[in-house]
């Protein structure tokens, strides 16, 4: 009986000796019931905290949003209304029990989006509809109703799936609605010296290299959503040359971009390897047929990488997935400077793999758990501790460790994000030495 109160965890190497076709099932979310965890409930949920479904299909400058669903649906929208610049974007359609049983509801969302607009000061520039798993077990034909209430109102309304159902589908949430913030943008002319960077809701920071590496490429105007201050500037996303996109969930939106408006997109991924970042800011120039030097920003994270490894290897280290990055990939840019991973939260797909191959050649012994697994009830940091944790999940497992929760809005890419994430473990960890 006792083996049954064990959180299941397999080592990296064994990981790897059975490969991506037998990632073992605890591993796996759509495999087994899903535990709620504290550690996991934050980011588990697509309308939960952070960018989720509800506050992504808000960055559309000008946006409303009408959440149509029971009301236990909208109980996390009230906390998120409460933030600056929420407070009058967010209604509610509370359905009831005859709505979900006959559907009514329906014929009601136009007449609700007319109310909505004429209760505003300003004109909005589009309404979209976020719908719940209510709608999805119902089979309902939203963009039927959203071209509707969009004659009705005369405006734009788009809607978006906070559908936690097809969370392992073809188009899971926050997918689908990445590809549906960018769905106004029509046809325009193209300028060449212009890019999109998708990928994210908020933008990348403002010390981020990747605007220069731009620039060094002959490109003027470096767009992205977030920076969009009226609907204007948001339909100029239409003349890019290309689209950048930094997260693979934006593949979507910039397929769709291709389709619709032609416009071709690459793809860089978020690193922590610092050789990486820098074979790969060399390939992405020679596709553009150019040459950057990157050589001071190479230097530079290099020196930092070797002070941290002078004054704390050694240290233990457990990382979650609760932040920005890739935990196998954070694991590899750990132990290259010396620390000893010991524990991984996160669920493992085959792009993991490449990681965890060359993670098992310097740490096989390496953990990985995950959050979702209904195991980890039985899950006691206390009984195997580590000096550091990165990401909200793994600073739950373990109270006593230094914590860097790296899941700010404003996100890190290149080498400014790794320098800037070593400089936040530093004094994490000069700090838990000083108490």
């Amino acid at each position: 009986m006792k083996s049954e109160h064990v959180p299941y965890a397999i080592t990296v190497d064994e990981l790897v000796q059975r490969g991506p076709e037998a990632i073992p099932s605890e591993l796996v979310s759509s495999a087994h019931l899903i535990y709620n965890s504290p550690a996991a409930l934050a980011f588990n949920s697509p309308g939960a905290q952070g960018f989720g479904v509800k506050r992504a299909g808000l960055a559309i400058p000008g946006s409303v949003m009408l959440l149509v669903g029971p009301g236990c649906c909208g109980r996390n929208t009230t906390i998120l209304s409460e933030m600056g610049g929420y407070s009058n974007r967010f209604f509610f359609y509370l359905m009831d029990e005859t709505d979900i049983v006959t559907g009514r509801h329906l014929k009601k969302i136009p007449q609700a989006v007319c109310e909505i607009v004429d209760s505003l000061a300003v004109r909005p520039s589009v309404v979209m509809i976020c719908m719940t798993c209510v709608d999805a077990l119902l089979g309902t034909d939203m963009e039927r109703v959203c071209r509707k209430a969009a004659d009705k109102a005369g405006l734009p309304v788009v809607p978006c799936y906070m559908y936690a159902l097809t969370r392992e589908g073809r188009k899971p949430p926050m997918v689908d609605v990445r590809r549906a913030v960018y769905s106004l943008l029509e046809p325009a002319p193209r300028h060449r010296r212009t890019v999109n960077i998708l990928g994210y809701f908020s933008h990348l920071r403002d010390t981020c290299e990747l605007y220069d590496i731009l620039e060094q490429l002959g490109l003027r105007q470096i767009q992205e959503i977030s920076r969009c201050q009226n609907f204007a500037e948001y339909q100029a996303l239409a003349q890019a040359n290309f689209n950048l996109v930094l997260h693979p969930e934006a593949r979507l939106a910039a397929l769709d971009m291709e389709k619709r408006l032609h416009i071709p997109s690459i793809e860089l991924t978020r690193l922590y390897q610092i050789d990486k970042i820098h074979r790969q800011y060399q390939a992405f120039a020679s596709a553009l047929g150019g040459s950057i030097d990157d050589g001071a920003q190479l230097q530079e994270t290099e020196d930092l990488a070797a002070l941290m490894k002078s004054r704390f290897s050694g240290v233990t280290a457990a990382i979650g997935e609760m932040q920005n990055g890739n935990a196998f990939d954070m694991a590899l840019a750990l132990t290259q400077c010396g620390m000893i991973v010991k524990e991984l939260y996160a669920n493992v797909s085959a792009a993991d793999f490449p990681y965890l191959r060359k993670l098992r050649e310097i740490s096989p012994h390496t953990l990985v758990y995950s959050n979702l697994s209904p195991s980890m009830l039985y899950y006691e940091g206390k009984e195997h501790p580590v000096d550091l944790t990165i990401g909200k999940d793994a600073a739950y497992y373990h109270d006593d460790a230094a914590h860097v929760l790296w899941n700010e809005e404003v996100q890190p890419f290149g080498y400014d994000g790794v320098r800037e994430w070593f400089r936040q473990i530093m004094a994490a960890l000069e700090g838990r030495r000083r108490a």
